[in-house]
């Protein structure tokens, strides 16, 4: 009789650890879960917003041909569909900057609150000495000027 070549068994060790390695943690299911439904409210909003600011627009342009020398309903109309404008946009670009967030949360491609909070104090440090360095050379220029006029 023939030896069967040893297979190896898979018990429930090599089942955890795989499923240790390739899940999602709790932190990122939970992310997913509480970020899509925000993310779908926020661009249902935003397409809402804006389907409302062109029917708007759509029904008021007529009224601009018919009664075009009443000039304050006319700003009040306009005032109101720009207004639908922007905040259709800002409940987009909400909807887009949540999603987008998502995904870098998720990829781990993110930066935790303390190395936000460094980096931005480097560039505002950066910022400053660059802004006083300027002002330092402008005092200098101006006073040099300042030197050369009194000379002559």
């Amino acid at each position: 009789m023939a030896e069967r070549p040893h297979q190896p068994q898979h018990g429930t060790n090599g089942i955890k650890t795989l499923s240790q390695e390739k899940g999602p943690s709790a932190s990122k299911i939970v992310a997913v879960v509480t970020l899509f439904p925000v993310g779908a409210v926020l661009l249902t909003l935003a397409g809402l917003t804006f389907a409302g600011s062109l029917l708007g627009l759509a029904v008021t342009t007529p009224l601009f041909v018919i009664f075009s020398p009443v000039l304050v309903p006319a700003a009040i109309t306009i005032g109101l569909a720009v207004t639908g404008f922007v905040a259709s946009g800002a409940f987009g670009l909400t909807a887009l900057s949540s999603l987008s967030w998502m995904v870098n949360y998720l990829s781990g491609a993110r930066r935790s609150v303390p190395e936000q909070l460094d980096y931005a104090k480097r560039r505002m440090l950066e910022a400053t000495g660059q802004m006083g360095q300027k002002t330092k050379e402008l005092g200098q220029g101006i006073q040099g000027k300042a030197h050369e006029g009194g000379k002559t």
